[in-house]
Protein backbone atom coordinates (compact mmCIF):
# COMPACT_ATOMS: atom_id res chain seq x y z
CA UNK A 1 0.00 0.00 0.00
CA UNK A 2 1.46 3.29 -1.36
CA UNK A 3 1.93 6.34 1.41
CA UNK A 4 0.20 8.56 -0.02
CA UNK A 5 -2.05 8.06 -2.54
CA UNK A 6 -3.37 10.52 -5.64
CA UNK A 7 -6.24 10.64 -7.20
CA UNK A 8 -5.60 10.95 -10.88
CA UNK A 9 -8.79 11.11 -12.51
CA UNK A 10 -8.55 13.71 -15.39
CA UNK A 11 -12.59 14.40 -14.68
CA UNK A 12 -11.75 16.54 -11.64
CA UNK A 13 -9.52 18.83 -13.58
CA UNK A 14 -10.68 21.99 -15.90
CA UNK A 15 -10.18 21.30 -18.96
CA UNK A 16 -7.78 23.34 -21.16
CA UNK A 17 -9.30 25.53 -23.84
CA UNK A 18 -6.96 26.79 -26.91
CA UNK A 19 -8.22 30.80 -27.45
CA UNK A 20 -8.60 31.81 -30.91
CA UNK A 21 -7.60 35.51 -31.48
CA UNK A 22 -10.59 37.29 -30.61
CA UNK A 23 -10.85 35.69 -27.43
CA UNK A 24 -6.90 36.47 -26.28
CA UNK A 25 -7.78 40.05 -27.15
CA UNK A 26 -11.09 39.90 -24.91
CA UNK A 27 -8.59 38.36 -22.23
CA UNK A 28 -5.81 41.04 -22.47
CA UNK A 29 -8.52 43.80 -22.80
CA UNK A 30 -9.70 42.08 -19.53
CA UNK A 31 -6.96 41.70 -17.69
CA UNK A 32 -4.05 44.34 -18.63
CA UNK A 33 -0.84 43.44 -17.87
CA UNK A 34 0.93 46.17 -15.15
CA UNK A 35 4.14 48.04 -16.43
CA UNK A 36 7.01 47.72 -14.51
CA UNK A 37 7.83 51.16 -15.03
CA UNK A 38 4.96 51.94 -13.33
CA UNK A 39 5.51 49.72 -9.84
CA UNK A 40 9.11 51.82 -10.45
CA UNK A 41 7.62 55.05 -9.74
CA UNK A 42 5.70 53.79 -6.96
CA UNK A 43 8.53 52.21 -5.57
CA UNK A 44 9.87 55.44 -5.57
CA UNK A 45 7.48 56.77 -4.32
CA UNK A 46 6.75 54.86 -1.13
CA UNK A 47 10.96 54.87 -0.73
CA UNK A 48 11.05 58.48 -0.58
CA UNK A 49 7.91 59.03 2.51
CA UNK A 50 10.21 55.95 3.93
CA UNK A 51 12.99 57.68 4.05
CA UNK A 52 11.21 61.21 5.18
CA UNK A 53 9.37 59.24 7.81
CA UNK A 54 12.56 57.69 8.66
CA UNK A 55 14.21 61.35 9.21
CA UNK A 56 11.14 62.88 10.71
CA UNK A 57 10.37 60.82 13.60
CA UNK A 58 13.95 59.82 14.50
CA UNK A 59 15.29 63.46 14.23
CA UNK A 60 18.76 61.15 12.84
CA UNK A 61 19.98 62.28 9.32
CA UNK A 62 21.64 59.10 9.16
CA UNK A 63 18.69 57.13 9.79
CA UNK A 64 17.20 59.02 6.95
CA UNK A 65 19.89 58.76 4.42
CA UNK A 66 19.85 54.68 5.30
CA UNK A 67 16.40 54.46 4.86
CA UNK A 68 16.55 56.20 1.31
CA UNK A 69 19.70 53.65 0.59
CA UNK A 70 17.69 50.63 1.58
CA UNK A 71 15.07 51.87 -0.44
CA UNK A 72 17.31 52.52 -3.21
CA UNK A 73 18.89 49.41 -3.14
CA UNK A 74 15.30 48.27 -4.41
CA UNK A 75 14.21 51.31 -7.30
CA UNK A 76 17.51 51.26 -9.10
CA UNK A 77 18.10 47.61 -9.81
CA UNK A 78 13.91 47.26 -10.30
CA UNK A 79 14.46 50.35 -13.05
CA UNK A 80 17.43 48.23 -14.75
CA UNK A 81 15.40 44.99 -14.82
CA UNK A 82 11.79 47.13 -16.13
CA UNK A 83 14.69 48.63 -19.19
CA UNK A 84 16.03 44.88 -19.94
CA UNK A 85 12.29 43.49 -19.99
CA UNK A 86 10.99 46.68 -22.70
CA UNK A 87 13.62 45.23 -24.42
CA UNK A 88 12.81 41.75 -24.18
CA UNK A 89 9.27 42.18 -25.52
CA UNK A 90 10.80 42.84 -29.18
CA UNK A 91 12.37 38.85 -28.88
CA UNK A 92 12.15 37.12 -31.84
CA UNK A 93 10.99 34.10 -30.33
CA UNK A 94 9.61 33.11 -26.35
CA UNK A 95 12.62 31.01 -25.89
CA UNK A 96 15.09 34.01 -26.30
CA UNK A 97 12.40 36.52 -24.62
CA UNK A 98 12.37 33.44 -21.40
CA UNK A 99 15.89 33.64 -21.28
CA UNK A 100 16.10 37.50 -21.37
CA UNK A 101 13.64 37.56 -18.17
CA UNK A 102 16.17 35.28 -16.35
CA UNK A 103 19.17 37.30 -17.39
CA UNK A 104 17.82 40.36 -16.12
CA UNK A 105 15.95 39.04 -12.82
CA UNK A 106 20.08 38.06 -11.90
CA UNK A 107 21.16 41.31 -12.97
CA UNK A 108 18.60 42.96 -10.89
CA UNK A 109 19.53 40.19 -8.15
CA UNK A 110 23.72 40.63 -8.31
CA UNK A 111 23.49 44.38 -8.02
CA UNK A 112 21.13 44.39 -4.79
CA UNK A 113 23.31 42.44 -3.58
CA UNK A 114 26.23 44.39 -4.66
CA UNK A 115 24.37 47.70 -3.36
CA UNK A 116 23.49 46.22 0.28
CA UNK A 117 27.06 44.88 0.68
CA UNK A 118 28.94 48.56 -0.01
CA UNK A 119 25.84 50.29 2.06
CA UNK A 120 28.30 50.43 5.12
CA UNK A 121 30.94 52.24 3.21
CA UNK A 122 29.25 54.78 1.07
CA UNK A 123 26.74 55.74 4.68
CA UNK A 124 29.03 56.34 7.35
CA UNK A 125 27.07 55.34 10.88
CA UNK A 126 24.91 53.21 8.99
CA UNK A 127 21.52 52.69 10.77
CA UNK A 128 20.56 49.10 9.75
CA UNK A 129 17.55 48.38 10.91
CA UNK A 130 16.23 52.21 8.80
CA UNK A 131 18.66 50.53 6.14
CA UNK A 132 15.94 47.02 5.98
CA UNK A 133 13.08 49.62 6.67
CA UNK A 134 13.31 51.42 3.77
CA UNK A 135 14.34 47.91 1.53
CA UNK A 136 11.47 46.04 2.80
CA UNK A 137 8.70 48.75 2.93
CA UNK A 138 9.44 49.48 -0.58
CA UNK A 139 9.96 45.62 -1.77
CA UNK A 140 6.53 45.38 -0.66
CA UNK A 141 5.05 47.48 -3.28
CA UNK A 142 5.03 44.59 -5.83
CA UNK A 143 2.86 43.02 -3.80
CA UNK A 144 0.74 46.50 -3.49
CA UNK A 145 0.67 46.90 -6.95
CA UNK A 146 -0.91 43.68 -7.87
CA UNK A 147 -3.26 43.94 -4.94
CA UNK A 148 -4.72 47.44 -6.12
CA UNK A 149 -4.81 45.82 -9.98
CA UNK A 150 -7.60 44.63 -9.64
CA UNK A 151 -9.72 46.97 -7.89
CA UNK A 152 -8.83 49.41 -10.31
CA UNK A 153 -9.73 47.06 -13.15
CA UNK A 154 -13.20 46.85 -11.97
CA UNK A 155 -13.85 50.55 -11.55
CA UNK A 156 -13.11 50.37 -15.35
CA UNK A 157 -14.82 47.35 -15.73
CA UNK A 158 -18.34 49.86 -14.49
CA UNK A 159 -18.01 52.87 -16.60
Amino acid sequence: MPLFEFDTDASDEPGFKQLNAEEAQALRERQPSLSPWRVVVWQAAVGLLVALGTWGLTQNLVAGASAAYGAMAVILPAALFARGLSRQRRAANAGSALTGFFVWEMVKIALTVAMLIVAPRLILGLNWLALLAGFVVTMKVYWVAVWLRPASQRSLNKN
